[in-house]
């Protein structure tokens, strides 16, 4: 069993390099396999979610080389076999739905599981669904997969998002790049990462116009060649390094960001209390002696993501005064906040919004992180709380994060790992993951 150990530490000071953006990631390496030559994308971070891609993509005859100089990946898809999936690997995490949009418009066909990952309760797939059959494509599901059909070459639709998605949005650019005629999609996401996957595309040939808003034009190639590329920087993980900073009464930079990528984040921040200062690529948070309640809705971005959400909970924690978070992108996301109970937090529930009731004292116990930002949450509530705070549900986190522990540890974070191979010790019942959700 292996657990994050988390202890009081004071304020959080110095600077943190902010690694190439997971969602965007995702992305790109199935973007790269469309190539008929080598692709090279820095700035990729080693996560288990990447390694996996990487695994799917080697049991389809696509070369996947890591440089042990700057950490760039290569994808050479050039020897691809098939489109056919490891449905238990695909099924291991939600945007292994990329390899649709990538590679069925080069073999007519592609047999996927069914999307995993971090369980929101609703995150279905209806869009990427309705954007296929447009183009041409059917789905036809089975017990533990699904296939994805195209008898002929897939040709261009204008398509109307019945709702912002980022993850459609993305899928669709890239069936679209290499279909017959013109593509135009509504009601587009306008995430940085949505505009990064259509760079790199563009980059390798495709014509894409107007990412980064909500109607976007692609005229289909034929085919698409490699190149060089680099990821943007996760926005997410400066956001919670900069709310971090904030609650435990410190002062974090993140460096190696793009700022206007944050801007939601920082107006609430400074909301908050906290005080901003940012430059050309870095942003700096400090405690400035007072934080204030604060009411939060999350949203499609340019509002403020939902990704943040739990994190900014944490740091709501700390904050006198009753603070609301209302999530209106995934309104059952708040599996967090039972066990922030279990800390001592006083949180109510009701429908899509969490009411905190800020600066009440936090002890530590032992929780479980059921997602990715669930588990930045309880790290930083642990750096606020007396005592020893235990996380379980350790391989979400390393799903977000290459090393963070490290990067907690740098700014001055008491935070280690811990392992076990036996059972816990009498007593201890509460470490299990059953227990800890209680």
């Amino acid at each position: 069993m292996k657990w994050i150990e988390v202890e009081a530490s004071g304020p959080l000071y110095g600077s943190v390099r902010i690694p190439g953006a997971k969602n965007s990631s995702l992305a790109l390496v199935a973007a790269a396999c469309m190539a008929d030559d080598p692709v090279t994308l820095i700035g990729i971070p080693d996560l288990l979610d990447i390694r996996v891609i990487g695994s799917m993509c080697e049991d389809l005859g696509i070369r996947i080389a890591r440089s042990p100089i700057d950490g760039s990946m290569t994808v050479d898809a050039s020897r691809i076999r098939h489109a056919s999936l490891d449905v238990g690997k695909s099924s291991s995490f939600r945007a292994s739905y990329y390899f649709v949009g990538a590679l069925l418009g080069k073999f007519g066909k592609v047999r996927i599981g069914y999307p995993g990952g971090d369980d929101f309760v609703s995150r279905p797939i209806d869009q990427h669904i309705k954007a296929w059959r447009a183009m041409g494509a059917e789905v036809f599901p089975s017990d533990d997969h699904y296939e994805v059909r195209a008898s002929s070459r897939l040709r261009g639709a204008d398509i109307y998002f019945d709702t912002i998605t980022s993850g459609a949005t993305m899928n669709t650019l890239m069936a679209a790049a290499t279909a017959r005629g013109t593509t135009i999609l509504r009601n587009a996401a306008r995430d940085p990462e949505v505009v990064d996957t259509a760079n790199l595309l563009n980059q390798m040939g495709a014509r894409i116009v107007g990412a980064g808003t909500d109607t976007i034009r692609i005229e289909g190639v034929p085919s698409l060649r490699g190149c060089t590329y680099q990821v943007i920087p996760d926005r997410l993980i400066a956001g919670a390094f900069l709310a971090a900073a904030a609650a435990t009464g410190g002062s974090v930079t993140v460096e190696d960001v793009i700022p206007e990528h944050l801007g939601s984040c920082l107006a609430k921040l400074t909301e908050i209390g906290v005080e901003i200062e940012s430059g050309d690529t870095y942003v700096r948070a400090s405690y400035a002696g007072k934080l204030r309640a604060a009411r939060i809705r999350t949203g499609m971005y340019p509002l403020f993501a939902t990704d943040l959400q739990q994190p900014f909970t944490a740091l709501l924690l700390q904050a006198p005064g009753r603070s609301i978070v209302n999530d209106r992108v995934y309104p059952n996301r708040f599996s967090h906040v039972p066990q922030l109970r279990r800390m001592g937090a006083s949180i109510e529930i009701k429908g899509s919004a969490a009411i905190i009731d800020g600066a009440r004292p936090l002890r530590g116990d032992w929780v479980h992180a059921t997602d990715v930002r669930a588990g930045t949450c309880l790290v930083m509530a642990g750096l606020c709380a007396e005592g020893v705070t235990r996380i379980t549900g350790v391989e979400h986190i390393e799903r977000g994060y290459e090393d963070a522990v490290g990067l907690f540890r740098s700014l001055g974070a008491n935070i280690r790992f811990r392992e076990t191979s036996g059972e816990a010790e009498q007593g201890d019942f509460r470490c299990s993951p059953k227990n800890a959700n209680a």
